[in-house]
């Protein structure tokens, strides 16, 4: 048997330590280190190795291109959403700002979803200063999604519609090392469903077949030493993942 690189002490360590970054600095990424992250996502298992997703790399002026429309059309959003009767009958009327694309990502969560997403909201906000009912801040914080939170790359990874859940299984095990090879080349990374609302936006200035839609983006830089970057979503344990048999 092939004696492995690593311990399994240290590979526990090192996934463990991988984070969510919420403010990159603006130091340029290599686009040789954007390849070579790519092609390590690319080691992960497909389904029947058809490996059904795809992968836009946004920088520079396309990257601030998507953001600035992002944010005019959150700008919108959030003005319905906090402000008075003039924003929601303009939201109504034009219906700019309203979702695209991926419409469940604004759906409630299920209620044994809830408690978890309460409270990594909770303890991010707390951790921000942001108080529950100012809804103003929460949208302002919700905005940084749309600069990608600083980050000089954003990646849109899309999946082919005739697999459904199987292309979101592939794209989900090629993120994962995608965002792993990121953390072992001193890179953070943020997974964003944030984004996915207006795939339009993307497909603009991307030739992105048909076939394919909208899964999520991924922030791609080097970390900040701003305060979100300490934030440590709670890790559940595997027996609250484990389905018990039944007796």
């Amino acid at each position: 048997m092939k004696k492995s690189a690593i311990t399994p002490e240290q590979f526990s360590s090192f996934t463990a330590s991988r984070r969510s970054t919420r403010a990159f600095l603006q130091t340029p990424v290599a686009p040789e280190l954007i390849e070579q992250i790519i092609t390590d996502g690319m080691t992960s298992p497909s389904w029947s190795n058809t490996r059904p997703f795809l992968v836009a790399v946004a920088t520079d002026e396309v990257k601030d291109r998507i953001s600035a429309e992002f944010l005019k059309r959150w700008e919108a959003l959030s003005a319905a959403r906090v402000g008075g009767l003039i924003p929601k009958i303009r939201l109504a009327l034009t219906r700019y700002g309203l979702p695209t694309s991926n419409y469940s990502i604004t759906k409630p969560y299920e209620p044994d979803l809830i408690p978890r997403s309460q409270k990594v909201g909770r303890d991010l906000y707390g951790l921000l200063g942001i108080k529950r009912g100012d809804k103003v801040a929460r949208d302002a914080s919700w905005a940084e999604n749309y600069k990608f939170f600083g980050a000089p790359v954003e990646l849109f990874v899309f999946t082919h519609k005739s697999l459904g859940k199987f292309a979101g299984s592939d794209a989900g095990l090629f993120m994962q090392s995608l965002m792993l090879s990121a953390h072992s080349r001193g890179l953070g990374t943020c997974a964003q469903g944030a984004v996915a609302i207006w795939e339009d936006v993307i497909r603009k200035e991307f030739d992105v077949p048909a076939r394919y839609s909208l899964l999520c983006g991924i922030a791609v830089g080097y970390p900040s030493d701003a305060v979100v970057n300490t934030f440590q979503a709670e890790r559940l344990p595997a027996s609250a993942m484990t389905v018990p048999r039944k007796k």
